[in-house]
């Protein structure tokens, strides 16, 4: 297993190495670092930044110099707002992650649950109820379900019952001035919520497929066939094995989720990654959007490399070599 893990690491490495250099010179392609001083036409300055930069170098000494620094922690000052970038992601970081913690966490205790049962009680009433309800989940439009529960959780009780405050908030993960626990989850539900209802629509079809197959190989009949209870066969042998294939799927989307809740994070207000690239997007901020895409793809890979892990350590079947 450590073997494998050290492989499996090895490739990761010129994965990044590739993706920091197309990212590199797409940024550079896209965005000046200089803009808000050619609006001031400041040339002192312009020359000045210009060489401290290497703006003046062909792009693969522009690289290595940025790369360097990016190891280092020198990401550069933000053109947005002055401040460091590395403090700003970091920053923003935390919400994300709370987000993604307690959605992932949420998400796959129902999926799991929902799938299993679907795939047990196989074209039954309730089987169609949750096939027909993962359906609408998955097209669901993620900024019209989040207004429609800021609606009914946020708005219409004080509207309607003149509530001082609403059961729900919907603005930020706390309130200011407080941090206790209930404040906590009454910020949090909309939003991991919001992010649940989809990757549950989603986890659910992979969760029933995967576990019909384990219930139609030949060690679960070999099982039944023994008169182990129905109840140990589903839970010790096919849940069990059906979680491989599940697994792999959750840990690919819950590193895309780092860069991906753009849409959650700026309907409740949340200052995560999504809403800190959507403002640096509109700002043209190159410096904070390369290392926020750097950060975002080795997220991706390490959760690649946590999957086939995962994989692996679940399913013995899986060749190693």
């Amino acid at each position: 297993m450590i073997t494998y893990a050290l492989r499996r690491l090895a490739y990761s490495i010129p994965v990044i190495l590739i993706a920091s250099f197309l990212l590199f010179w797409a940024v550079r392609r896209a965005f000046d670092p200089l803009s808000k001083l050619r609006l001031n036409q400041d040339q002192t300055a312009i020359a000045r930044e210009t060489e401290r930069l290497g703006l003046d170098k062909p792009i693969p000494e522009q690289y290595l110099l940025w790369f360097k620094g990016f190891v280092t922690g020198d990401w550069g000052t933000s053109t947005r707002t002055g401040r460091d970038v590395l403090d700003m992601i970091a920053g923003a970081a935390g919400p994300t992650v709370q987000l993604i913690f307690w959605g992932v966490l949420l998400g796959a205790v129902i999926a799991i649950a929902v799938g299993t049962y679907s795939a047990v009680k196989q074209y039954s009433a309730a089987d169609y109820v949750f096939t027909g309800v993962s359906y609408i989940g998955i097209a669901l439009p993620a900024f019209w379900f989040g207004l429609l529960l800021i609606q009914i959780f946020g708005v219409w009780p004080v509207q309607i019952w003149n509530l001082a405050d609403p059961p729900l908030y919907f603005v930020g993960l706390h309130s200011v001035g407080r941090s206790d626990l209930g404040d906590y989850l009454r910020h949090l539900a909309l939003p991991v919520v919001t992010m649940t209802i989809t990757l549950v629509a989603s986890w659910s079809r992979y969760g029933r497929a995967s576990m019909l197959d384990s219930l139609t190989s030949d060690y679960v009949r070999t099982a039944r066939a023994k008169g182990v209870p129905k109840r140990q066969v589903v839970i010790n042998h096919a849940l069990r094995n059906s979680l491989a294939p599940f697994v792999t799927v959750v840990f690919l989307d819950a590193g895309i989720l780092l860069g991906g809740l753009v849409v959650t994070e700026q309907i409740f207000s949340i200052p995560g990654m999504g809403k800190l690239l959507l403002d640096s997007l509109l700002a043209g901020d190159a410096q904070l959007l390369l290392p926020w895409m750097m950060l975002v793809a080795i997220t991706i890979v390490v959760f690649n490399l946590l999957a086939d892990l995962s994989y692996a350590y679940l399913d013995p079947r899986v060749k190693l070599s």
